[in-house]
């Protein structure tokens, strides 16, 4: 069986967008899921001068082994001022440096959610323009507005958007 890693850029407690992917990553069919929260990757800044005095941090190593170990990925980035999270942003610094094909050409479904109707569309567009200067295939994207109306009991209320999202779902499942 195929085992699919589903996280948040975000490292939040109670992350709207980990609850999408851990929502998301249940809706695909016959495959094992790891959710992963990035709570579990600390690590220092990035900068030149620390990774010359120290090397590469055991646990950016250990992300980039889940994602090898994988066969797709879901991923689901928060929005702080129109672009990743300061959390997000340091680990895909790591990881690039840990290997720069960093999504390993593994199927991805993007997406993102925020408390705001544009559902974290900027922060989609960064990604997207991004991620494929790092081996990212991304075969799905979704983004969902307005979280906290669309959003409860850990499960989208909206039909029209959770059909939408079964579309991408599918697609993911088609590239795995």
């Amino acid at each position: 069986m195929k085992t699919i890693i589903a996280f948040a850029g975000s490292n939040s407690k109670r992350s709207i967008n980990k609850q999408l992917a851990s929502y998301t990553a249940n809706l695909v069919s016959n495959v094992n899921v790891e959710i992963l929260d990035l709570n579990d990757y600390q690590l220092p800044l990035y900068s030149v001068d620390f990774e010359q005095d120290n090397g590469l941090p055991n646990v950016a190593e250990r992300f980039v082994e889940m994602i090898k170990k994988s066969d797709g990925i879901i991923l689901s980035l928060a929005e702080h001022n129109g672009a990743y999270t300061a959390v997000f942003k340091n680990l895909f610094d790591w990881m690039s440096r840990v290997e720069q094909k960093t999504f390993q050409n593994k199927p991805m479904l993007l997406m993102a959610t925020s408390p705001g109707a544009r559902g974290g569309a900027t922060v989609l567009e960064i990604a997207k323009g991004r991620f494929s200067y790092h081996n990212a295939q991304i075969v799905g994207e979704f983004s969902l507005p307005s979280f906290y109306e669309n959003f409860s009991e850990g499960k989208i209320n909206n039909d029209t958007l959770n059909e939408e999202l079964l579309v991408q779902v599918r697609q993911f499942e088609e590239a795995l």
